[in-house]
């Protein structure tokens, strides 16, 4: 057990102008069974802390409405952080009573190709789904559904290391992108189906997907039909893994808009149940091999699979030699997301299954609004476990609460409207920053970048260590609120451009 006193930096013995609780809550550690939760006679700091850490900061004081300042305290000094514990009662206190009345939540249920889904989140065909009891534990928890990882005839043997990731700096845990080698099921092909199978009878609530991957036709309607035979609710046709061994598989099948059409063709016409390719972002328009599937009677399409990359840490080298592989996280989020506006902007329209970079129940909130009505989370889960699953949801609900909606369609391609041609922008107002300086605390941070990233329009007084706006110079680019690590510079109203 650490002493808070004794332990804090010697900036926290001193009056803190402004805590910022989401950059406090960053460092908790999400303990398994939190000593500071087990410490605490009334309430449950650690589920709280773990609210903010996923963007729920107002709903978390739910999980401590009854904790009185001893009982914060007795939480803090059980903190097991490495450096020194959190502020758990600074926390608290800095968070202002929730605004949305949560004693009726709207629903998630949402259908996705004609299924009954109990809400949008499924499991993406990976390695946090690879047996039965991974996926009934993540369906205990609250999970929507899953697709089942990819299932194939051929003999999978996976190398070790198979994982890397991109930290920054020296830290540890928390990675923004994370690389893998993983390939496919290792699974005997009857073991899945069979565990497919137990799945579909023991949660029948639950949406259960078989990703499948063949070499031919013959085993591609070979896998289609048994995962019908096995109840599943739908089959996945995995166009896209970047790292497959063998030829003729993975995402060199998805860049060729005439096997697709072969391959999703020959599977539709063999199975009733609905039929959904997965496209890979390893190619310039993703919209022609989707489209080809389409053509060929698919029910939707799922986008998108990992990223082809490189990373060059020594210790993720397999006996001294590497390859290309697939990149995911939260760092491919944006590029997924251009993926997803490419397939909801075709002109044959379609479901989408979106995937990439989910993290945070906004996360999934963009997806949907640029017309996913499902989404498929993999790297978030393997980071922080199935017990995400309760922010997504709390968030989501909240979010369709305060905007007085009541479904979750109102939201399915809501911002698609917004998005228009480069040409078609508005170039005659501008936004100038607005800067705050309560919170300003002189880092001089803005100046710098203005001064070497952008139209030198901001001069910083040394004397004062206060930033002065020239506005004959901004652009209104906003470079400066980027970069800024206390959030002092804001946004003003958009007025028209000076000559």
């Amino acid at each position: 057990m650490k002493n808070s006193a004794n332990n804090q930096p010697q900036a926290d013995q001193t009056k803190v102008k402004h805590l910022n609780i989401y950059e406090e809550a960053s460092r908790c550690l999400l303990c398994l069974d939190a000593p500071c939760t087990k410490a605490c006679p009334t309430g449950d700091p650690a589920r709280a802390i773990r609210a903010i850490r996923f963007d729920n900061h107002k709903p978390a004081l739910r999980w401590v409405k009854d904790c009185s300042d001893a009982d914060l305290e007795l939480a803090e000094q059980a903190c097991i952080h490495y450096n020194w514990p959190i502020r758990i009662k600074e926390i608290v206190h800095a968070i202002h009573p929730d605004d949305v009345d949560d004693s009726n939540y709207p629903s998630l249920a949402i259908t996705f190709c004609g299924i009954p889904c109990e809400n949008p989140f499924f499991l993406a065909s990976s390695a946090v789904c690879t047996n039965y009891e991974m996926v009934a534990n993540a369906f205990e928890a609250g999970w929507g559904g899953v697709f089942y990882k990819t299932i194939c005839m051929q003999e999978i043997k996976e190398v070790s290391p198979r994982f890397d990731a991109m930290h920054n700096n020296a830290t540890h845990g928390d990675f923004y992108g994370f690389r893998n080698m993983e390939q496919l099921s290792e699974n005997p092909v009857e073991m899945d189906f069979d565990i497919l199978r137990r799945l579909k009878e023991n949660y029948p609530t639950k949406v259960v997907v078989a990703s499948i991957m063949g070499q031919t036709e013959d085993e591609w309607v070979a896998l289609a039909k048994m995962a019908e035979k096995a109840g599943c609710d739908a089959v996945e046709l995995n166009f896209s893994c970047p790292q497959m061994k063998h030829k003729g598989m993975g995402s060199d099948v998805g860049q060729s808009p005439e096997l697709v059409r072969e391959f999703t063709a020959c599977v539709k016409q063999s199975v009733s149940i609905p039929v959904i390719p997965k496209m890979t972002p390893n190619i310039t328009h993703i919209a022609e091999p989707a489209m080809a599937c389409l053509e060929a009677g698919a029910d939707a399409i799922s986008a998108i699979n990992t990223i082809k990359s490189v990373t060059m840490d020594t210790n993720a080298d397999v006996a001294g030699q590497r390859c290309v592989s697939g990149y995911s996280g939260r760092a491919v989020r944006p590029i997924a997301l251009r993926h997803v506006l490419e397939l909801a902007q075709m002109p044959q329209k379609t479901e989408i299954s979106g995937i990439g970079g989910i993290e945070m129940w906004r996360d999934a909130l963009e997806f949907i609004q640029l017309g996913c009505r499902n989404v498929q989370v993999c790297t978030a889960v393997m980071q922080y476990g199935y017990r995400i699953i309760d922010d997504l949801l709390l968030g989501l609900q909240r979010y369709l609460a305060k905007r007085g909606l009541t479904s979750l369609d109102a939201l399915v391609g809501e911002a698609l409207p917004l998005f228009a041609n480069p040409d078609h922008l508005n170039r005659e107002t501008i936004i100038y920053p607005k800067f705050d300086h309560e919170r300003c605390v002189g880092c001089g941070r803005c100046s710098v970048s203005c001064s070497d990233g952008g139209h030198q329009a901001i001069v910083f007084d040394h004397a004062t260590r206060r930033p002065r706006l020239v506005g004959n110079k901004c652009v209104g680019c906003h470079l400066c609120r980027l970069v800024c690590p206390t959030g002092a510079i804001g946004i003003s109203k958009r007025v028209p451009r000076k000559a």
